[in-house]
């Protein structure tokens, strides 16, 4: 293959280059190898800490691969597959491409090219936000992975379609919120009024006084702060600049989801605790409750 234009930059533990490095990262390694003597150096598969979304775990747990191993030369790059598998449950899996390289020189360290992964690459996005962004959830996907590679112009682009396209359903979700918390009637119209609206920022103006505290990030309309992101001109604005912004969209988007997630089920539980008190001092209400149960 043809070689990296310049040495790496960074240095990273073997683990930690799995775990954290974004696809096409080059980096030094160390504790790339073990010996096997008299064998010379063979690739290791540490054990990683990471994300198994099966209904047995649902959070970290230890993966560990029997991949490793393998003789790792120092004067050629070579490409290494390692599969790596829930160690709790056994159900969920990681595959890693990479090429590898020893240093020589007697050392255990090497360089390492990461070529992708599956599941793509990137922090899992919470299924608060997935079910928020609604039939888009491919685009918001697009557009993580964007950022997870530095692509700033590219997630910019993808999460303002996504917002754009959603403006709808948001507002169906924080008018949810603001019914359950009981805001004022004109309140509710404003964002009632607002789903009227063809354009984003025109939605913003109307319902820019209507939002329930409860959903104010920083004491700010979310809305406002996603406008103000989204109204920046694309092509005005460096890479860097387009990725920060792309950060911030989704940060808030986040939030947001979170809030409305947060207000609905704390509402849904204090109904069922009113529910359950008003029959423990009403026992006609009681004993229709367990009839009905």
């Amino acid at each position: 293959m043809t070689e990296p234009e310049a040495e790496p930059a960074k240095v990273w533990s073997w683990a930690d280059f799995l775990t954290e490095a974004p696809p096409e990262a080059y980096g030094r390694v160390t504790e790339l190898q073990q010996r096997r003597i008299p064998h010379g150096v063979a690739l290791v598969a540490p054990d990683l800490v990471l994300s198994c979304d099966s209904e047995v775990c649902g959070g970290d747990r230890v993966f560990s691969s029997g991949d490793g191993g393998d003789f790792v030369p120092s004067d050629r790059w070579s490409h290494r597959f390692l599969t790596y598998t829930c160690k709790n449950c056994g159900r969920s899996s990681r595959l890693y491409a990479v090429l590898v390289r020893g240093d020589g020189n007697n050392t255990l360290d090497g360089q390492a090219i990461k070529m992708g992964e599956w599941p793509p690459f990137g922090p899992q996005v919470p299924a608060r936000v997935i079910s928020l962004v609604g039939e888009d959830r491919d685009l918001f996907l697009q557009g993580r992975r964007a950022e997870n590679r530095n692509l700033g112009i590219g997630a910019f682009a993808y999460y303002r379609r996504v917002v754009e396209n959603q403006k709808n359903r948001l507002l169906d979700e924080i008018i949810k919120v603001a019914q359950r918390v009981g805001a004022k009637p004109e309140l509710v119209a404003a964002l009632e009024r607002a789903k009227g609206e063809d354009q984003f920022k025109k939605a913003v103006d109307e319902v820019k006084d209507a939002i329930p505290e409860a959903l104010k990030i920083g004491g700010h309309n979310p809305l406002t702060l996603l406008h103000k992101a989204l109204s920046q001109n694309l092509h005005e604005r460096t890479d860097s600049e387009c990725l920060e912004l792309a950060h911030d969209i989704r940060v808030v988007l986040t939030e947001l989801a979170n809030r409305i997630a947060r207000v609905l089920e704390d509402q849904a539980e204090l109904d069922q605790a009113v529910a359950r008190l008003h029959r423990e001092i009403n026992p006609q209400s009681k004993a229709k409750g367990e009839r009905d149960g």
